[in-house]
């Protein structure tokens, strides 16, 4: 069984094709990089696995469980930290992250503590009562990664999560992301910083105008002393 299995996936907006005939699969403990330019066909495919779009043709399984017939039990499986905030601006960052693990089914003592953990380990406590409209870009980004962990998903998904903040947070992060991956944590992770997928993920795929373009293991993009932005543009520019 796969973390996450695509298979054949078509999207459709009005006549516009947005993902066409898209697959490929996760493996279980692994950390993905799933690269593109903007308007690929990332979030679009994000948002099918998460349920937020609707497919029109093909599948998406996580953990054995199908996105549209067991959506219930798929969306208990993913933790998601989408590119755009999408946090209420008058709720406070603890408030946020209760309300999340209570949905989740997480109450009483262990939602408190694993709230209080979340908080911790984002640096997060020193903002914890403050509403979200008075936190800047940075924390805004780190309290979207604790909202999507707090709950404990088996399969981490990461669109774009260093956007916006500084490069020693960024680096904190490379290393808890290391962390919890070594741990057993399966995470689908895109970035347009190519250097943070290269230095993360093991295997790689590139999708472009709605298609995968190309996927491997990341050696096989960075072969011959070349670095992953030369192959990166090399596939989505024909450089």
């Amino acid at each position: 069984m796969f973390a996450l299995e695509i298979k054949n996936l078509v999207k459709k907006y009005g006549d516009a094709i947005a993902v066409n005939d898209v697959s490929f699969a996760i493996a279980k403990g692994e950390l993905f990089g799933f690269l593109g330019p903007n308007g690929a066909g990332k979030t679009t495919t994000i948002n099918c696995i998460t349920g937020i779009a609707k497919i029109n043709g093909g599948s998406i399984s996580v953990f054995g469980y199908d996105v549209v017939k067991d959506y219930r039990e798929a969306k208990k499986q993913i933790g998601l930290s989408p590119q755009e905030f999408n946090i209420d601006a008058f709720t406070s960052a603890s408030s946020v992250l209760h309300y999340v693990a209570g949905y989740y089914g997480m109450w009483g003592r262990e939602r408190k503590k694993r709230v209080q953990e979340m908080l911790e380990r984002f640096e997060l406590l020193p903002h914890a009562s403050k509403p979200c409209r008075a936190l800047s870009g940075g924390l805004k980004r780190r309290l979207m990664l604790a909202r999507a962990m707090v709950h404990d998903p088996k399969l981490l998904i990461l669109d774009e999560p260093t956007a916006g903040i500084d490069v020693e947070q960024r680096l904190d992060l490379w290393k808890y992301l290391k962390e919890i991956n070594k741990a057993g944590k399966t995470i689908l992770l895109t970035s347009h910083y190519l250097e943070e997928v290269e230095a993360l993920c093991s295997r790689i795929a590139i999708i472009n105008k709605g298609e995968i373009v190309a996927i491997g293991e990341k050696e096989n993009f960075i072969s011959d002393g070349r670095s992953l932005e030369y192959a990166y543009l090399e596939i989505t520019r024909g450089l």
